[in-house]
C-alpha cells in the first residue's frame, strides 16, 4: 500500500509561484508513474502533469505548459510541482496520484493511489 501526503498549497496572488510536494510512504514509488491532478469547485478532476519513474516521459495539460514543472526525487520518495505565473483559474485542490502503469496516463482511472489533496488559491 502507498500513502501519499501533499503539502505546499496556500493563498497566492496572480503571477506568484508555489511549490507543491508529495511525500510517499508505505513502499517506494521509485517505479511508479506519478501525477498531479486538480479539482476546482464545481468542476471535474483534471489531469495537470505526470512523470514516469525514470523521467523518460513527462506530460502536461495544455493550460499549464511553460508555467508548471513536475519533478521527482526517488531517493526521497517525493514528487514536486513547481507552479509559476499562477492564474486565478489555477485555483483548485491539487492531488498527488501514483500508478503502476509505465507511461504518463492522463485519465483518472489509471491511478491506483491518491493523496488527500492540498488547496491552492490564486487571488486576482
Amino acid at each position: 500500500q502507498v500513502q501519499l501526503v501533499e503539502s505546499g498549497g496556500e493563498l497566492v496572488q496572480t503571477g506568484g509561484s508555489l511549490r507543491l510536494s508529495c511525500a510517499a510512504s508505505g513502499r517506494s514509488v521509485s517505479r511508479f508513474t506519478m501525477a498531479w491532478i486538480r479539482q476546482g469547485i464545481g468542476k471535474e478532476r483534471e489531469f495537470v502533469a505526470a512523470i514516469t519513474w525514470n523521467e523518460d516521459s513527462i506530460a502536461y495539460t495544455d493550460s499549464v505548459k511553460g508555467r508548471f514543472t513536475i519533478s521527482r526525487d526517488n531517493a526521497k520518495n517525493t514528487v514536486y510541482l513547481q507552479m509559476n505565473s499562477l492564474k486565478p483559474e489555477d485555483t483548485a485542490v491539487y492531488y498527488c496520484a501514483a500508478s503502476f502503469l509505465p507511461y504518463t496516463i492522463q485519465t483518472m482511472g489509471g491511478y491506483q493511489f491518491w493523496g488527500q489533496g492540498t488547496q491552492v488559491t490564486v487571488s486576482s
